[in-house]
């Protein structure tokens, strides 16, 4: 383990330590309020109301059993540090028509020093909502509501919870720093449309640890203004994998760097480790500092790939390359097998190539031979201990 984990650990764990032993007061939900039908929506937003104006350390305990909850959203900023501990079931209504489509299902926003932990599960029943997805056909389909959205979070922890069946994206992380995601169990089927796991976007600073994703998009995806993410421990399967992107789409957007995964599992993925973005970008910004390292691929269908040309639905507006620069790109120790003969395909802009990519013992197999490679608009490649065959192809003008 290098440096860099070693602290994000010692981190996490004096962050938990220090917020555990530091709790007085614990707001019982059961006896705060009267729940009707089980129904905890008012109960949950008076407790929060309390405990945030608290000025001690504090818990708000919803204790196992089956509840239902309407669209809500815990704001702060609090007086003091504040742990949601759910040890029960809470489930959304299936019923898209029940939700504002542009509001998530719980957000949590401005809050400093928080902790979401509990054995319990968030169960959005998104199997309705899935049915109505037309994004593959319509540009301009309507947005259905994700399970958790935490927005501008500080020095916070999100442990042990279970997300299961998002009507979209499971957890949506924005404008947060010094987040970490651990020991999380995100749940949807394989034929769930946009259920990413974790997106994250105009975030520093985030951490997730020992975490299963299996779900029916990507598993983690890098949204811009993106730096220092690390990913660790993580088993990602089914879904689209870990990808930084897509990028390029919208005017104003800003660079990612630092973003590392490691010691992580893909099983019968779409896709392994990504980077995408579109053609014809209205922005030039950079990709860089991008490692993936200590990398397991089961049966995935592009291990390793880098697209430039990303444009699903048709939805393109125009046919020029892509003006997004990707540089400093590290792929070592990946090993496994490839459910397609490429298991490496990298095509960059034709208008910035790809600078500066490393590839360092990478071992992938399709059908018991070593799978192929596929490289366009490639500068400055770095190839250390690879089949003879990768190598020579990589090389390849």
């Amino acid at each position: 383990m290098n440096m860099q984990m070693k602290m994000i650990c010692f981190a996490l764990l004096l962050l938990l330590t220090s917020s555990a032993g530091a709790q007085t007061d614990i707001f019982r939900i059961i006896k705060y309020e009267t729940i009707s039908d089980g129904d905890i929506t008012e109960a949950l937003r008076n407790a929060w109301q309390d405990a945030c104006a608290s000025t001690t350390p504090n818990k708000i305990l919803v204790p196992e059993g089956r509840y239902t909850l309407k669209q809500i959203e815990f704001r702060g900023p609090c007086m003091a540090p504040i742990e949601v501990q759910i040890d029960g079931t809470i489930e959304a209504s299936p019923d898209p028509s029940q939700f504002d489509r542009n509001v998530p299902w719980v957000s949590f926003n401005y809050i400093n020093f928080f902790t979401l932990s509990g054995a319990g599960t968030f169960d959005g029943r998104g199997a309705l909502a899935w049915k109505q997805n037309d994004c593959a056909t319509n540009k301009h389909c309507k947005r259905l509501s994700m399970n958790f959205d935490f927005g501008f979070l500080i020095n916070s922890v999100i442990r042990d919870i279970t997300s299961k069946d998002s009507k979209n994206f499971h957890i949506n992380v924005v404008g947060c720093n010094n987040l970490t995601f651990t020991n999380m169990n995100i749940i949807a089927p394989q034929t769930s449309l946009n259920t990413d796991g974790i997106h994250i976007g105009r975030s520093s600073q985030i951490n997730v640890m020992n975490t299963r994703i299996a779900t029916g998009d990507d598993c983690i995806s890098l949204a811009d203004g993106s730096t220092q993410i690390n990913v660790l421990n993580v088993t990602c399967g089914p879904g689209h994998g870990f990808s930084v992107g897509s990028l390029g789409k919208y005017p104003r957007e800003k660079p990612v760097s630092g973003f590392t995964v490691k010691n992580c599992t893909l099983n019968n993925t779409q896709n392994g480790v990504r980077i995408k973005t579109w053609p014809n970008t209205p922005v030039n910004i950079t990709v860089t500092d991008i490692t993936f390292e200590d990398i397991t691929m089961i049966n995935v269908n592009n291990p390793i790939i880098i697209d430039q040309e990303y444009c699903p639905w048709n939805q393109c507006t125009g046919k020029g390359p892509s003006n997004i620069r990707i540089s400093e790109v590290v792929f070592k120790n990946i090993t496994g097998t490839s459910a397609s003969r490429n298991g490496v395909t990298i095509i960059c802009s034709s208008s910035v190539p790809c600078e500066y990519l490393e590839f360092d013992n990478v071992f992938l197999t399709f059908k018991g031979t070593f799978a192929s490679a596929k490289l366009a608009n490639v500068r400055h490649i770095i190839l250390r201990r690879l089949p003879p065959l990768l190598k020579w192809l990589m090389r390849r003008p």
